[in-house]
């Protein structure tokens, strides 16, 4: 079956070859950031900490995983599972379970990729990634014009626009029979452009029974008229993969023989997605503008869940629309005002079932429900010119979150049929999942934000922001439950956020500093009855740095990073366990202490250019008791340039350089074989080569 699925999609990668992979840049620009703002702003006059990878250090990477192209943003680590799987963390621990999804808005062009209510923690690989214009990473609580999930932080797809990068065609190839094309084609006529870009990869896979085959789409159409512009995006995804799960052993990592076992060789994931929205744009007569996006998108995805019991198939996907509206008022006196309401509706739906059963987990059908949500949400933010030197900036919003939940099974702990499970470890009644009968949940939520701005000279700045943002529970959270649990009464939660930044250049260095305090109430975990609760507190606080420094006209170095604690101040207990822990002041697991990538770029000539990318990866506890540890990793990759005419260009990128042995993460669980690991590749090599039209 899975030799039949791969060839099938190999299939379909080959019929996209035409018009395939990766568009290369044009030449770097200075840009305009519209993450924190919705409009369109100078980094330097956001008190907001804000990275920017650009449309060239994005094709420089040519990432095969997304996590690649974020490696360079302080703060950050999008830690790589399987495939395309992954987990996120941005000012954060890599968080994982109940209460991790949700944390981290993803969004393209400023639209949620997902629901309200409705996340995926691997969600990123819906963007295209490969052929944006640029990606930017909000670090900490988001401002007020993103509400719930987005508590951490937000990462930003930014489309490449049609007059950029000309027409492109790529091909490329590297370890495990990787293969992406890919093509860009742009084009103005009047007041309208478009731009089209594709690509399509097929990755056979470093471990046994494992790879994925991925095909993107993206259109975009612009008009610019008098008064009145619009911007429309359609985006396509198809993701279709054998997964590997876990391989568990103190070490493992470390054992030749093992590096390519797959225990879960019957795992896979299957996901496609659509997406559209127009962003419109006008001016008043009094010099104001406005904006308006409405927007549609669709999921649906299947997985079987190798990491449970009896590896479980989930079904799950939504539907849904929205609009997202922005009124900018400037006075000429020196402040300005942004306000807006936005307003979005979602289905969801999530189905899962069991081929057989045993002991307290069901053969057949286990979950079977609909949820649909309505958000409603108002903003409104001020920013003052104190003097020509200092601004203050402060808003509020108030969002309101209603879920309608149909329960489209028998409610309660029971089998498909109503027949009761008997544990056949403790003889206890009760199937391991659990089934509310219909219900409505709602949650009002009220998030602010307030900053000071101040300029000390032409080339340094100071900024001061307090903010508090929240997350409202997700739908999984509340309503596929577990051991007899019929009603999570979870609250949703808040995190308060200092920080503290200082930005500057000094002759050929350019630099941003970061002290940043954040703590969490109402945290959502799940308990040792794996009851869902809201009862976690944990705090967070750290330094990110982040330094570009010209050496000489052909030499450049770039240094970022994190030095971070995120600490439990409560005491909570791991799923499964038998009783609570004293985790109060403990490191909350996969949260490592620091985190540095350096780049140093060379230029010899126009032709050429080579890159030496090193990451450092910190120590981090593997669990919540702090009783076991990876001990972390460092990490070299190579990529060159040379361009052969005007027309054709190569590149050849070489992954783990020195060919260490190491673990994209690590982690440990006391009823899942102990020490497991997500094992690294060893060195590996890609090459390509770009056409222009």
């Amino acid at each position: 079956m899975t030799q039949f699925r791969r060839k099938a999609r190999l299939g379909l990668l080959l019929a996209l070859a035409p018009v395939a992979a990766v568009a290369e840049p044009p030449a770097e620009l200075e840009t305009l950031s519209v993450t924190a703002s919705r409009d369109r702003r100078a980094p330097g006059s956001l008190a907001e900490s804000l990275s920017s990878v650009s449309a060239a250090e994005l094709q420089r990477a040519r990432a095969v995983h997304i996590s690649e192209a974020l490696a360079r943003v302080p703060g950050t680590w999008i830690s790589r599972g399987n495939g395309q799987e992954h987990l996120t963390a941005i000012r954060s621990p890599v968080l994982t379970g109940a209460g991790s999804c949700g944390a981290f808005a993803i969004t393209e062009d400023g639209v949620p990729v997902r629901g309200t209510g409705f996340c995926n923690v691997n969600q990123l690989f819906d963007l295209n990634s490969e052929q944006a214009g640029r990606i930017e990473v909000l670090r900490g609580p988001a401002p007020v014009l993103y509400g719930s999930d987005a508590q951490h932080g937000v990462i930003n797809l930014i489309s490449a626009p049609p007059g950029e990068g000309g027409d492109r065609l790529s091909l490329e190839a590297g370890a495990n029979d990787y293969l992406r094309f890919g093509t860009s084609i742009g084009r103005s006529a009047g007041r309208h452009g478009y731009r089209l870009s594709a690509n399509g990869a097929s990755d056979g896979g470093f471990k046994d029974d494992s790879g994925f085959d991925q095909q993107k789409l993206t259109l975009r159409h612009d008009f610019d008229g008098d008064g009145l512009s619009a911007r429309t995006l359609l985006n396509l995804s198809n993701l279709n993969q054998e997964t590997a799960g876990y391989v568990s052993g103190k070490d493992a990592y470390k054992v030749a023989s093992r590096k390519r076992e797959n225990p879960n060789p019957e795992a896979f994931r299957d996901s496609r997605s659509a997406r559209l929205q127009t962003r419109i744009e006008g001016a008043t007569d009094g010099g104001s503008h406005w904006q308006l996006t409405p927007y549609a998108r669709y999921t649906d995805m299947q997985f079987l869940m190798h990491f449970l019991p009896g590896t479980p198939l989930e079904e799950n996907g939504q539907r849904g629309v929205g609009v997202k509206s922005a009124y900018f008022f400037s006075d000429p006196d020196g402040w300005s005002l942004t306000s807006g309401v936005d307003l979005e509706l979602t289905e969801g739906w999530l189905r899962q079932s069991q081929e057989s059963g045993f002991s307290s987990f069901p053969a057949g059908q286990q979950y079977d429900y609909e949820v649909a949500a309505a958000v409603a949400a108002a903003f409104s933010k001020a920013d003052w010119r104190l003097s020509d030197s200092t601004r203050l900036a402060a808003g509020a919003r108030f969002e309101y979150l209603r879920y309608d939940y149909d329960n489209r099974m028998i409610s309660g702990d029971t089998a498909e049929d109503g027949s009761v499970c008997i544990s056949s470890y403790t003889g206890a009644e009760g199937c391991r999942y659990s089934r509310p009968a219909d219900r409505r949940d709602d949650f009002t939520n009220l998030s602010i934000d307030a900053s000071l701005l101040h300029r000390f000279g032409d080339s340094l700045t100071g900024v001061a922001r307090l903010a508090r943002g929240f997350r409202a529970p997700q739908a999984t959270e509340l309503y596929r439950l577990q051991n007899g649990q019929l009603r999570a009464d979870l609250d949703s939660e808040s995190i308060d956020s200092l920080e503290l930044g200082l930005r500057g250049t000094v002759e050929q260095v350019h630099f941003s500093l970061t002290a940043f305090y954040m703590e969490k109430a109402d945290v959502i975990f799940q308990s040792s009855e794996r009851l869902n609760l809201s009862d976690g507190e944990t705090r967070h606080y750290g330094l990110e740095y982040d330094l570009g420094w010209q050496l000489a006209d052909r030499w450049r170095l770039a240094l970022a990073g994190t030095l971070a604690r995120h600490l439990y101040t409560n005491d909570v207990s791991a799923p499964g366990a038998s009783e609570w822990i004293e985790t109060s002041g403990n490191d909350i697991d996969t949260a490592p202490r620091q985190m540095h990538t350096l780049n140093l770029q060379w230029s010899p000539g126009e032709a050429t250019a080579a890159e030496l990318q090193w990451q450092r990866m910190g120590a981090y506890y593997t669990d919540i008791e702090n009783d076991h540890r990876y001990a972390g990793h460092d990490l070299l990759s190579l990529r060159l340039r040379q361009r052969l005419s005007e027309k054709v260009e190569v590149g050849l990128r070489v992954h783990n350089l020195a060919d260490v042995d190491y673990a994209e993460r690590a982690d440990y669980s006391s009823l899942g074989g102990g020490d497991r690991y997500f094992i690294g590749e060893p060195r590996s090599l890609f090459a390509d080569i770009s056409f222009v039209l």
